[in-house]
């Protein structure tokens, strides 16, 4: 059985900027008006999110990809948002820390979309 489960995170170029400053090791705490972190639970998801939000609003959006102990995870909700493959954990600012923990390996940036 597998220890990790794999994330997927549609990302903006401000919070690519932090991640590089962390050496791809963290996420970068939640800004105020950011109560939730949402990774999602496909790379499919993620290239859409980031395709029609992300490349709309800054002009460049990147997908990262890492993994996480199952064991963490599992205590996290998964939310479904419209069709099947759109799914999506819920974890609260204050557990953004304990997630960075939870990170096995680094995380890696696997695709790269531009206006």
């Amino acid at each position: 059985m597998k220890d990790t489960v794999t994330l997927y995170r549609p990302t903006v170029p401000k919070e690519l900027a932090l991640l590089r400053e962390s050496g791809f090791l963290k996420w970068p705490p939640r800004l105020p008006e950011q109560p939730l972190f949402y990774p999602v639970t496909n790379e499919k998801n993620a290239i859409d999110i980031t395709k029609s939000w992300i490349v709309r609003h800054d002009g460049v959006g990147y997908v990262t990809k890492f993994e996480v102990s199952k064991e963490f995870i599992d205590r996290c909700k998964v939310h479904q948002l419209g069709m099947p493959s759109q799914n999506e954990w819920s974890m609260a600012a204050e557990d953004v820390e304990a997630l960075n923990q939870s990170i096995v390996g680094k995380i890696e940036i696997i695709r790269e979309f531009r206006g």
